[in-house]
This record gives C-alpha cells, structure tokens and sequence, in this order.
C-alpha cells in the first residue's frame, strides 16, 4: 500500500494467541449488518493510546532511517519484542527503501540493531513475518509494489527468495501491475495470503508450497465501500484467530488523494467470507498500518507510520 506521501516530502521523514508462529497462533459483504456483540469484543475492538507515545520514532538528520514508513511489523517470543522496520533518508521513488530491526524487553523502550540496516540489497517495505517450524518468513513489497518473501532463521540475516508468484484460479499469472501488502495466515499446512492491487480490494491467494499462490477467486473478498471510510482504499495488515473467529486489521481511506487514514476490522469463520464491522472505523488520526499484538495476558495495538504508537484495551 502506498500511504499519502506529501508528509514525508514536506518534513523529509516522516495469534489460537499469539507468537506469529502457525502452531502458537499467529468475500465481504459490503452491505453494513447488526453483528451480535461477542463478534466484536471490546478487548481486541476499543484501544487507548498510552500517554508517553511515540515509543520509536525516526532517527535524526541524515540517518539510512531518518524516515520510517508503513507497515512495520512486531513480533512478541519468550526473550521479547522483536521489530522490523523501513527506513530510508529523504524519500524519492529512486531511493533504496531498507530494512531495519530493533529489539525490547517490554516492547515500548526498543533498541536499534548496531548494524542497522539488516537488509539493503533490494527495496524491502510493508512486511510482516510469519514464524513456522524455526524459520521466520516475511512478506513484504519490492519496488513497485510487487509483493516478495524473504526467509531467516535468526531474525536478522534475510534471504531474498523473490518475487511471489500469484496464479489466477485457472493457473494462469494475475494481470501485471502492483499486488503489495502480503498479509498471511498460516493453518493445517495452507499459507493464505491476503494481498491488495493499488489499495482497491483485498484479494486472498493460497499454497501448499510457497511457490505457487492460486487465488481462491479472482474478485475481491473485501471490497472498497459502499461505506465513506473505505471508499477509496484498503489494505489488511494482520489476521489473527479469537474465540473462534478469524479477524482483519486493515487500514482504509475516504479521501481519493490517500492523505488520512483509519484502522479497521473485518470478521470471518472460514478467512474466505468477510463482514465489516459496523462500528469502523476502530482508530483515526491518519494511524495506519496498525496490528494487535499479545503479550501474555492481552492485545496491545500497534500502529507503524510514520512512527510506532502503542495502545492498550480500553477496557
């Protein structure tokens, strides 16, 4: 996804619960329905910042990550947090987007990686990982918005494994242009993963194998609209599984130029079949990018761009 960029010109910066492990764990009806209560509960649905916000932040002038931007993703395991960031130093479309790692005990105070960037041979942003039998995997855009995967056993040596391959559902190549912000789930040895194409649907592809993803239909399973909030954009950022049911984080916009954004939440039983919930959306503010995070006894918030800022359950 490709959040409003004139911010960053002007200012030259800017889960069953949960690690993001498969065995630990980690089509939309657009027309807005009465969900019961217990669909959407007020722990993983109602947020409040904590007051000592941002907890990261850019670093200073000059810096391979004076800007940080979109998706980051934040995984909790048994020694603590660990984050992946984009960084970059005075943003142009011609300037290598890199990859940055940080690390906290408590996941508010991070510490950057002294040999930040981690990754800088090809454009890496808006990842996620994904962690399956001691391998971490992450998903995320190349230049161009081509959804790619990387692979690492020690969260900070990357292997580019290339560009994903997505198959329409007769197996021939989806059509050319952007499919970025890979989003996946992992369950029963199926990887589903949830891509948008230029932030206007949310489509679903699935594999075996990695290799081939074959669309489980070639027409969106979260549609843009009918609503004003979402009218113009949408990109998931994390699926998670609570008490049975399947939930989409996922940022949206109502203004065509993409310069305000929301989070939001989908619900699903089968990770095939989505309804909105009426109550989107959850957080605004421009907060984007944002995922639900466990830490042991319940979900922090995390939104990413253009700085990390935490949120606890309300209630």
């Amino acid at each position: 996804m490709k959040n409003n960029l004139l911010p960053l010109f002007l200012i030259s910066i800017p889960l069953l619960f949960f690690s993001c492990s498969g065995k630990d764990n980690q089509s939309n009806t657009n027309t807005p329905t009465e969900e019961k209560p217990q669909l959407f509960p007020d722990e993983i649905t109602k947020f409040t910042p904590l007051q000592e916000n941002p907890i990261f932040t850019a670093a200073k002038e000059g810096a391979w990550d004076s800007g940080i931007r979109e998706r980051g993703f934040i995984m909790k395991e048994e020694d603590g947090y660990h984050m992946w960031y984009t960084g970059f130093d005075k943003y142009d479309e011609n300037r290598m987007l890199k990859l940055g790692y940080a690390f906290s005990e408590d996941g508010i105070e991070w510490t950057r990686y002294k040999d930040n960037p981690i990754f800088s041979e090809s454009w890496v942003e808006d990842m996620m990982v994904w962690k399956e039998d001691g391998v971490y995997y992450m998903f995320a855009e190349g230049r161009g918005d081509i959804a790619k995967m990387l692979t690492s056993t020690d969260r900070i040596h990357w292997e580019n494994q290339g560009n994903i391959d997505i198959r329409k559902v007769d197996g021939s190549p989806i059509s050319e242009g952007p499919y970025g912000t890979p989003t996946v789930w992992v369950e029963d040895e199926v990887w589903y993963l949830f891509y948008e194409r230029g932030d206007l649907g949310i489509w679903l592809a699935t594999s075996n194998d990695r290799k081939v993803w074959t669309n489980i239909q070639d027409d969106p399973i979260i549609k843009i609209g009918p609503e004003s909030y979402d009218k113009y954009g949408v990109a998931v950022n994390k699926i998670i599984k609570y008490q049975g049911n399947y939930y989409a984080y996922y940022h949206a916009t109502s203004l065509e130029d993409w310069s305000d954004w929301t989070m939001n939440m989908a619900v699903s039983p089968d990770l095939k079949t989505w309804t909105k919930y009426s109550g989107n959306p959850i957080m605004g503010e421009n907060k984007s990018s944002g995922f639900p995070v466990h830490d042991g006894e319940k979900f922090r918030f995390y939104t990413m761009h253009p700085e990390v800022v935490i949120h606890y359950p309300s209630k």
